[in-house]
């Protein structure tokens, strides 16, 4: 999930970046303490500016807290992250995106606006061996009928259902449900392959569409909404006619 939110914020960067101006002196201000913090090392700092959990490119688990990202900072802070944020201009090389908050170049490295660092959309050599372990462990305590994928996008749970989504690769995405009491390890009550990925604007909100039949299963993936609402959301349809819409959580990893 979060390499298509990276896509969706890279394209809408490439386009902002023709109209972007030097970043506000207020905003320079906590642009350059984090600067300062990265070149200094003071791990601390930089993580009390996070708003927890502070997710990672999926399958990886999200940082939970302050002391875990202490941890793990070694990890995602690689000399090459490291540089381009200590060579950074904070008013030439951050911009500020409306409300979505202030990026690095085309999006490396998301902040709000009151200072809080929201995203770091780079992947650091540990990170991609890790990410290629993790599938791989994943992939051996799956249902044999879904073992084959190219990588792991999402898994919601409504109230009823489990769902698992995964990215088969050539823009095709397989759609698996079971029961809350049943494990992925069973045989899935469905499966549906061809589903699309639909993106929905510039902040990072997108759908997973698959169809069976008369059936179409939506599944909403909601990363930027309203202060109510939820992760995600399960609506299906029967020849265009709503009859299931439950609000889903993201199981973290």
């Amino acid at each position: 999930m979060r390499k298509l939110i990276y896509i969706t914020f890279i394209l809408f960067s490439l386009h902002y970046t023709a109209f972007s101006q030097d970043l506000k002196p207020e905003y320079q201000k906590f642009i350059k303490s984090f600067i300062d913090n990265v070149k200094n090392g003071k791990k601390e700092a930089v993580g009390g500016s996070i708003k927890y959990p502070f997710a990672r490119d999926y399958p990886i688990p999200a940082i939970k807290n302050k002391a875990e990202f202490i941890k793990r900072y070694d990890q995602i802070f690689d000399t090459a992250l490291k540089n381009k944020i200590i060579k950074s201009n904070p008013a030439k090389d951050w911009s500020e995106v409306g409300w979505r908050g202030i990026m690095l170049n085309q999006g490396d490295i998301w902040i709000d606006t009151d200072g809080r660092l929201m995203s770091i959309n780079y992947q650091s050599q540990f990170e991609k061996n890790l990410k290629n372990k993790l599938i791989a462990s994943e992939k051996g305590k799956l249902n044999p009928a879904l073992a084959n994928f190219k990588e792991p996008v999402n898994i919601l749970e409504t109230s009823k259902f489990r769902i698992r989504i995964d990215d088969l690769g050539n823009n095709n995405y397989r759609y698996a449900s079971w029961s809350l009491k049943q494990s992925m390890s069973e045989k899935p009550d469905l499966i549906i392959t061809n589903g699309k990925f639909i993106p929905d604007g510039t902040g990072g909100n997108h759908s997973f569409e698959f169809k069976k039949g008369n059936y179409i299963y939506t599944c909403d993936i909601i990363v930027l909404g309203e202060k109510d609402s939820p992760p995600a959301r399960l609506i299906i349809t029967q020849n265009g006619k709503e009859i299931l819409n439950q609000e889903a959580k993201i199981v973290p990893r």
